[in-house]
């Protein structure tokens, strides 16, 4: 048994090369307002829609099933979403995770923003809600140890699932 083990205090790793990724500018990729205005749903991996907002699978995601509630409109602020906005958003959180447990069979979840830069925003100009699906033991030695983590379905057969799955719980 090694007696370093659990550790009784947190190591620093240095890593200085990280300071060119702070240092740099870093832009987004995506652009939530033509996503909010496509009919292309399929093309773009958006789950379900509702007045003010949409749900969609993050195309990088921290897990299987990880999804996005985005306002329609682009807001940076939480002081400036509106009333309606907020109930479409919580409201395609919590449907976000009806349709994670039916469909991945989730045990839990991390519901969260990322709200400015600093805070890890991919997209600053545009705030959206996380809903990462998690399970019991899903932090393993892969991703602990060896730095990678697992994603073990691709995203068009589990988009395919999500929808069927949002349509029958519409119903």
């Amino acid at each position: 048994m090694n007696e370093d083990f659990p550790k009784q205090r947190i190591e620093s790793i240095w890593a200085p090369w990280r300071v060119e990724y702070f240092q740099a500018e870093h832009k987004s990729m995506v652009d939530f307002l033509s996503l909010a205005a496509t009919g292309d749903d399929a093309t773009h991996l958006v789950v379900a829609r509702r007045r003010t907002a949409f749900l969609i699978m993050n195309k990088y995601p921290y897990s299987a099933g990880h999804l996005m509630a985005v306002p329609n409109r682009k807001v940076a602020k939480m002081s400036e979403i509106t009333e309606d906005e907020i109930l479409d958003l919580w409201g395609l959180a919590a449907h976000a995770q009806r349709l994670l447990e039916n469909a991945v069979a989730a045990q839990g979840f991390n519901v969260g923003w990322n709200l400015g830069k600093a805070a890890g925003a991919g997209v600053e100009d545009h705030l959206h809600i996380h809903i990462v699906p998690r399970w019991n033991g899903d932090s393993n030695f892969i991703a602990v140890i060896g730095g990678t983590r697992v994603i073990p379905e691709g995203l068009r057969p589990l988009y395919e699932r999500l929808v069927i799955l949002d349509r029958e719980l519409a119903v």
